[in-house]
Formats: structure tokens, sequence, C-alpha cells
């Protein structure tokens, strides 16, 4: 029986395999590019934990890249057993996001959904299921979840099918946020703002989020980098 305190949702993973010299380039220097997989690797983990901890969450992870080559391959496979794994799909980074909502919606058809990516190890169960909790009660028809960059961290839909407007959004950009809102409106929703996160592209970046959690395998990794130019 399903518990209407806590309704099912889908909380949607877009996630990129952390290969050494592909996976958080930006963070080079001052780490190296095997130190930036360990780190995006460190984030992944952390962020499946927290997702897979979210009461009433349906976990679905839409991956790309050669998880083989990654930093931490064995431990992320196990992870993703946990998981629903789907593959990545489309010609661009917006396509394969709104590809996501629909191959996550064919699994768990009728559920609203909340999409992240793996920047943002920072999370926890309960600040997720906040971000989720207007599409989840019927509040809002969507939520959007702003980051300190100007792009956004979190995206939540009543209806998965209108993540179809983010295939026409330019991503990565310091105006996607701005930009993804205002597509969201164009086609009738009524968004309303989860909280303001930090992603992580840079060191300083990465140095901000590991101390707001200072205990995970994120901020173990971060320090590493930080020793190694001690020594």
């Amino acid at each position: 029986m399903t518990d209407p305190a806590t309704p099912p949702f889908v909380l949607l993973v877009v996630a990129k395999a952390p290969v050494p010299g592909l996976a958080k380039t930006r963070l080079c220097p001052p780490a190296t590019p095997p130190q930036a997989a360990e780190i995006a690797a460190a984030a992944l983990l952390d962020t499946l934990d927290a997702v897979c901890a979210v009461p009433g969450a349906m976990p679905v992870v839409a991956m790309t890249g050669d998880l083989g080559a990654a930093a931490r391959t064995a431990e992320i496979s196990m992870a993703l057993r946990r998981v629903t794994a789907i593959p990545q799909r489309g010609w661009d980074f917006g396509a394969r996001l709104a590809n996501a909502h629909a191959d996550a919606a064919a699994v768990h058809a009728g559920l609203p959904s909340l999409q992240i990516g793996m920047d943002t190890p920072q999370v926890t169960p309960a600040s997720l299921a906040a971000a989720a909790a207007p599409i989840r009660h019927g509040g809002r028809d969507s939520v959007l979840g702003p980051a300190a960059d100007g792009g956004w961290w979190a995206l939540g839909l009543a209806e998965p099918r209108h993540a179809q407007v983010l295939a026409g959004v330019p991503m990565s950009r310091d105006d996607t946020g701005v930009r993804t809102w205002r597509a969201l409106t164009s086609c009738g929703l009524r968004p309303g703002k989860a909280a303001l996160l930090s992603d992580v592209d840079t060191m300083a970046d990465a140095r901000a989020v590991a101390a707001a959690c200072p205990d995970g395998r994120f901020a173990r990794a971060v320090a590493a980098v930080g020793r190694r130019a001690a020594a």
C-alpha cells in the first residue's frame, strides 16, 4: 500500500562515467586527471547514497561514458545495482536530458519526476524530498532548483512529458537557469523554486561544497588534492 505521506516519484540522476582525462577537467590543475576523476566518482557515489535513501523515491540513473575505464568502477557498478540504469541518448545535452525523462517515465509510468545531476554531492535525503515535495503533493506542476553559477541543479515535473522543452535550451551557460525557466513558462507551466545550491565546476567550488558535506567520499577526495600539493 502506498503511504499518502510519501507518494512515489521518480528520482532521476543524469550521470557521466568518471573517466580520467574526461571528467571534471576544469579541476586540473591543481588536481591531476586521475584525482579529478576520483572527485567525480565520489560525487556520484555520495549522490546515489542520498537518492536511494529518499522515502518513496524510484531511483533511475541515466548514464553515459565508459564505466569500465572510470575511477572506482567496481564501487559505482555495485551502487548502480540499487537503481534502474538506462543509457543516455541524444545529439546534445539538452536532448539527452529530455530523452532521459521520457525513458524514465517509460519505466515508471504516471509518476512525477525530480531530475538532478552528479555535481551537487551535498544533497541529502531531506533536501531532495523537500525539492520534490511541491510536485509530489499537487502544489506545483514544476520546480526548478537554481545553481549559483546561473544554471540549475534540479528539475521537478508533475508530468515528465514537459521535459521535452529542454531540447531547445542551451546548457552549461550562465543563463541556462533563466532560459529553462522561460521554456517551462512558455509551455504553460508555473514553476516553483527549490533551494539554491552550488555545483562543482572549479576547485574553488569543490572545496566550498566539500566544506558543506565534510563526512562523505567527496570531501575526502577533494582533501586528497591538497595533500598532494603540500607534498
